[in-house]
């Protein structure tokens, strides 16, 4: 049974199911609903959780075994199963049919998985999935759906945002709904709950001296290299968490760099990409300053920080996003 992301709060509670999947490209609805879902079962006394990470090493024998071990304390389980690729293979789909034609009453398989393609879809264990639980789709909101989107999460929230707050957030964040959701909880934070315009996310912004990441880009596409530091800086202070940092500064990179590779289509291809026209000076700004292989070089070092981000690289993760930062406000360097 497939379900979207806003529908599962009321189709979870009406059944337990022996198989529930969760995947897409969409991070926030994503962990949002294996949330949901651990939580309903926690509620239904499923309080053990054995997490199997799969990769080209998985021994796919470990799924059965789990469901042939019976609890020592006869407790009803959860086996969670990470599939980043959403692709088990061959050995691994037998594995997923085999395992749901016979499943344990006292567990529960999650399946948190990545974006399914048409393909997968047509596989024999993904309908077996489909035919025995509960399958959840995480996609990216469409810019045009955006707003209701937000709308929404500031009601759950007891805030009222009118449409140009609303218009505000969507201009910045530009589909990443993790940066959005963390928008929304600041300005809940500043501003409590009621009605709010976009003058009172204006003034909070001022009035606490808080530094956004959006600010951050706008600045570095600019050119402001002291406003950069001071904005780093306040966003360490906050606690952003760096990755979402780092999420800006590739998007933007990205599409320099693709736009610096033909510059007599610069308008058309960043109209195309859904940068809004008052940013159009910013990135025209930018694209002066530096050449095609230099943004190349610094979209390469994003998957470094990346890297450093996710403890993969021993490196002081602020240190090296200011060093970026820095350098893309500045002039074209051929980095090293």
């Amino acid at each position: 049974m497939n379900v979207r992301p806003d529908q599962l709060q009321s189709v979870i509670v009406k059944n337990t199911y022996p198989v529930y999947m969760v995947s897409g490209d969409e991070p926030l609805q994503q962990m949002e609903s294996l949330d949901l879902i651990r939580a309903f079962l926690r509620d239904n006394d499923y309080s053990e959780r054995e997490v199997l990470d799969v990769d080209a090493q998985f021994d796919w024998q470990r799924l059965l075994d789990e469901a042939a071990n019976m609890s020592l304390f006869a407790a009803r389980r959860i086996v969670e199963l990470r599939l980043p690729s959403a692709k088990p293979g061959r050995q691994g789909s037998q594995v997923i049919k085999d395992y749901l034609a016979r499943p344990p009453e006292d567990t529960v398989l999650i399946i948190n998985a990545g974006k399914v393609d048409g393909n997968a879809k047509k596989s024999a264990w993904y309908k077996a999935v489909d035919q025995n639980g509960l399958v959840v789709q995480c996609w990216p909101v469409p810019i045009d759906k955006l707003s209701p989107w937000l709308r929404q999460r500031f009601k759950a929230r007891d805030m009222d945002a009118d449409d140009d707050v609303l218009a505000y957030i969507s201009q910045h964040v530009e589909g990443n709904l993790l940066a959005a959701d963390q928008e929304i909880e600041k300005l809940y934070l500043l501003l409590g709950p009621g009605k709010i315009t976009y003058a009172d996310v204006a003034e909070a912004v001022t009035s606490q001296s808080r530094y956004s990441v959006f600010e951050l880009v706008d600045m570095m596409l600019t050119g402001n290299r002291t406003r950069v530091v001071r904005i780093i800086a306040g966003l360490k202070a906050e606690g952003i968490v760096p990755v979402i940092v780092n999420w800006a500064l590739a998007k933007d990179i990205r599409l320099l760099a693709l736009v610096a590779q033909d510059a007599s289509s610069v308008d058309f291809t960043l109209k195309r990409s859904g940068v809004w026209s008052s940013r159009v000076a910013m990135f025209k700004s930018c694209l002066s300053r530096h050449s095609l292989r230099s943004l190349q070089l610094m979209l390469k070092r994003c998957a470094y920080l990346d890297a450093v981000s996710k403890g993969m690289i021993d490196a002081n993760i602020w240190d090296e996003i200011e060093t970026l930062c820095v350098r893309l406000a500045g002039t074209t360097r051929a980095m090293r």
